[in-house]
Parts: C-alpha cells; structure tokens; sequence
C-alpha cells in the first residue's frame, strides 16, 4: 500500500467534493458495477444482512486516473431489498476516520467490516492510520459502534486502536483488512492482515477486548490479504484474495493480480484446509469480496475496475449469486461467474488481434502478463502485469510475440506500444529495442514485404504498413537494447495486428491453434 500526502488527495479529482455533504441518492443500476457512471468509485465491499436488507459498506477512490496509488478519504454504504430489482440506496460521506476516532489521521479509510454484535447494537471495524504512533506501520485497527447501521458512529474505544504493531502484543504486519465472525454461541472472533500475513483472535462479548491469544492463521494456499470470514451449516469458510501466480495457477498467472480463493476449518482459528478458487481475477489487479446469505439465496460482492474511467485505483463493486454443491462435504462453492451490464455495441477496427491467440518466446515472468498485448488498453502509467516483457536478470537477445488465428486473416499494418523504464542503449532494466521486424507464416517465417518502417520510440503507437499477406500468424521479433554485453528487456503494452477494412470485434475462440506449421 503507497502513500501520498493528503495535501496531494485533495488535489486530485473528486476530493473536494468527497470532504463535503453529498446527499443520499436512489441508483437503479443496470447490472455490475452497481455504480458505474464514473461518479462514485466503490472499493473494498463489506456486505451486511440486517432485517429485509442488504446493506455493503465500501470505501472510495479518488485517484486520478494515472495515480497508482490508494487514494480512499471515507467510507460509502450501498443498500437494497432485493437485489434482483437493481435498486440501491447510496450514502456517500457516510463515515470518515477524522468524524469518529480522535485518534486517527484523516482521509485513510481502508477496508472495513460492521457487524452486528451480540447485544444488537452494530459494530465497526476500521484499518486507519494511528496518528501520533511511531510504529514503523501506522496501520490500526479501531472499532465504532452505532444503534442503527446509518450510524450516528462514535468511537467505541476512544483510547485508541484495538490492534497495532504494538497492541495486543507487537507484530511487524501491516494491520488492515479486519472481518469478523460472531458465531452462533455469540463468542467473537477478529482476523486481519496482508502481504501474505494473517492473524486471528478471540475477542469479549463487548467486541473490543481480547479473550484469546493473536494466532497466526496458516493453511490457506497462496493467501495476500482482504480475509472474509463466514459461516454456513456448521463449517467455517474464509475467502481471501490469493496470488499464488503462475502459467498454471488456478488463481492467477501474474502476482499483481489475485483471485478470491476460500479454505474450510471445523473451528473458528482452524486448522485451515485450501479448497480452491471461488473467483478468478477480475480488471482490477486488486481483488476484494464479501459473501453472505440473503433471503435465502447466497452472493458475493466484489470489486473490477469496470466503471466508466475505472481502473486498478478506481474501482467500483460488484455484486452476483454464490452457487453451492452439497453434494461434497465440506459444502463446495461453485466459482462465481461475473456479470456486467448491457455493453455499447463494440465499434468495428481493422484491428484483429483481440481475435487471436498470443504467445511468447519467453516464459513470461511472473510480474507481467501474456494476454495485456491484445486487450485493447494502453497506459501512460501501467502496472507490471499491464504488459508482456522479457525482463528477469538474464534478459535473451532476440526474442519475440506472436499472434495465432483459428483461420486466416488479411493484414496489412501492425501498431506496436512500447513500455520502458530505460533509455535506447541501455543494457540493462526495460528499453526501447534496438530494432525490430515482422514476420509472417507462408511455409515458414518471412518477412512482411515492403514494411514502412520500424518505429522504436515508447510511450506511443509505432505503426508499420506493408503490403497485404494472407496468413493464420503473426510474429513481432525484437533486437534487445544492448551494452556492456548485457541485454535490456523489452516491454510491449499493446500489439495490434492490421486489417484492410474495418470489421466487428470479436473474441479468440476457446482453447488454442495448432502451431503456425501444422
């Protein structure tokens, strides 16, 4: 988690506006994200059942769109009575870690919980930043308690956090990311943490004082942080986002994604037992649900960065059923399929790459992705796994991308971006490549004929236009960026692949082509 100073927050866009009054709104939304006009980014859901409603606490982004940083100044609450109507009553400003705990420094509200405790009143859990600690992380957890889920809020432990670094016993994690479980014989249990790291407690029947040691939770495969803790027909179930990251995951193929994973104990602080993925990653790097029984029926909430001017800091939640399989005992969750609203028609392009396989020389390093070359999306800021690249310590010489087709196409240009953190001669980091060329299959690999020209300037589209080819492959082949006998790596935000005339936009079919050859 980044910081930036709040001098600089309320700078960016929409921050003014979110340290006013902004009135309640009725929303009837057409489908995921619930939100997602681009007015209100939502972060980080906390979904709530009380009486004939589902209440989600979620934080905001503000961030302008090519900060990557958490810029989240409150916390919003989303409401419905049927989630299937589409109808959601939307507070934003409807808590701020300044209005409630004296303690804290403003404008931090990360991802937190209410709960309704055993004496009926609600309660709420806050990561926020402990103003006058000097912890090495400032980040800890207080607690708020109200008569009514639309508050009024007031500290419930107004001499300061519940957790930190240095309370109840010192620890060295970041502590964010509170859930917690009132059980069924009203005893009380606290998980928390990140970065790989998560702890559980028991805690008093007034929600705020430990009972039990802080217990180090173990046994969920690939856990990063964002724990949910739930409880369904006498089996505990935690959903976490995971970033067990490979080729072959079933989580995620690049660490700067997660999925929602979920494990199982017979008892609230474990053992643990991982039980596989219940969503997989979603636009949004980061990935955050909560899930809870409504009506009858059981849903996940969860954030993409799908709204309009959405991104991996400007998100907005999502809500979709949980389906289950009983017929296995512990109770399996079916992984979640998302939904989206209605899509404009896609516009017709001449390029035709979203229709194509992509594979590599390479294997991919972990922080970057594959499949970012053709997904239609450039930044002025990416993130690792915004890209395809080379770079891994032992960067190779001449490697390259290429783009596979279930039939063959008519291309005559490519358009090329690339990403570098290095400038052209650099032997080592991300630079320009010293050149490049295409290449198509005609009973082997040749080169486009008459290619305009190899452009190798990042941060724009390179294009190249040459004379028409008919083929089912296309290869981009790289000269790295070379000195001192070391080689750069080469990044490549997007690669376009150029038809003659514009057509409709579609898909890769499942699965994958034969090799060009065969």
């Amino acid at each position: 988690m980044r910081m930036m100073a709040f001098a600089a927050l309320l700078a960016l866009p929409g921050a003014a506006c979110a340290q006013g009054v902004e009135a309640p709104e009725t929303v009837t939304s057409k489908g995921n994200p619930i939100l997602a006009d681009g007015r209100y980014y939502t972060t980080d859901p906390a979904p709530l059942v009380d009486g004939d409603t589902l209440y989600i606490l979620t934080g905001r982004d503000v961030a302008d769109p090519e900060v990557n940083d958490f810029i989240m100044p409150e916390w919003q609450l989303l409401s419905t009575r049927d989630p299937a109507s589409h109808v959601w009553q939307h507070k934003p400003g409807f808590i701020r870690p300044e209005n409630v705990f004296a303690w804290a420094e403003p404008a931090r509200a990360y991802a937190g919980q209410i709960v309704k405790g055993p004496d009926g009143r609600f309660y709420f859990y806050a990561p926020v930043l402990e103003r006058d600690s000097d912890a090495k992380d400032r980040f800890a957890i207080g607690v708020a308690v109200a008569d009514s889920v639309n508050g009024p809020w007031k500290d419930a432990h107004p001499a300061g956090p519940i957790v930190s670094q240095k309370i109840p016993v010192p620890n060295d994690i970041q502590n964010i990311d509170p859930t917690v479980l009132v059980d069924d014989d009203g005893r009380v249990y606290l998980y928390w943490g990140t970065f790989g790291q998560m702890r559980g407690m028991e805690l008093e029947r007034d929600m705020i004082t430990p009972k039990g040691p802080e217990t180090r939770i173990q046994g969920l495969t690939g856990f990063f942080e964002a724990p949910w803790i739930f409880k369904r027909k006498g089996i505990y179930y935690m959903l976490y986002a995971g970033n067990k990251a490979g080729p072959d995951s079933a989580c995620t193929p690049a660490v700067y994604h997660a999925c929602q994973a979920w494990g199982t104990a017979t008892s609230p602080l474990g053992p643990w037992t991982y039980r596989g993925v219940a969503l997989r990653p979603v636009s949004s790097t980061t990935s955050h649900a909560g899930i809870v029984e409504f009506k009858g029926k059981w849903y996940m909430a969860y954030h993409t960065a799908d709204a309009v001017g959405g991104g991996h800091f400007r998100r907005s939640v999502a809500i979709d059923p949980v389906e289950w399989d009983d017929s296995v005992s512990p109770a399996a969750m079916r992984p979640v399929v998302p939904t989206r609203a209605p899509q404009p028609a896609p516009v017709a392009t001449r390029n035709v790459a979203r229709s194509a396989w992509a594979s590599s020389s390479n294997q991919v390093p972990l922080q970057y992705w594959i499949a970012a070359i053709n997904d239609g999306k450039v930044r002025a800021n990416p993130l690792p796994p915004e890209m395809w690249g080379t770079w891994n310590g032992n960067n190779p010489k001449q490697p390259w991308i290429e783009y596979r087709w279930d039939k063959p196409v008519t291309l005559n240009g490519s358009r090329i971006y690339f990403f570098a953190d290095q400038p052209a001669g650099s032997g080592v980091g991300v630079a320009p490549p010293a050149a490049w060329h295409l290449e198509y299959w005609s009973g082997g690999w040749k080169p486009v004929p008459g290619a305009s020209g190899y452009g190798t300037t990042p941060g724009a589209f390179q294009d190249v236009r040459f004379a028409p080819v008919t083929t089912r492959c296309l290869r981009a082949v790289f000269d790295a960026s070379s000195a001192g006998g070391t080689y750069a790596g080469v990044g490549v935000q997007e690669w376009e692949a150029l038809a003659p005339g514009a057509r409709k936009p579609v898909s890769a079919p499942a699965g994958a082509p034969a090799d060009c050859g065969k």
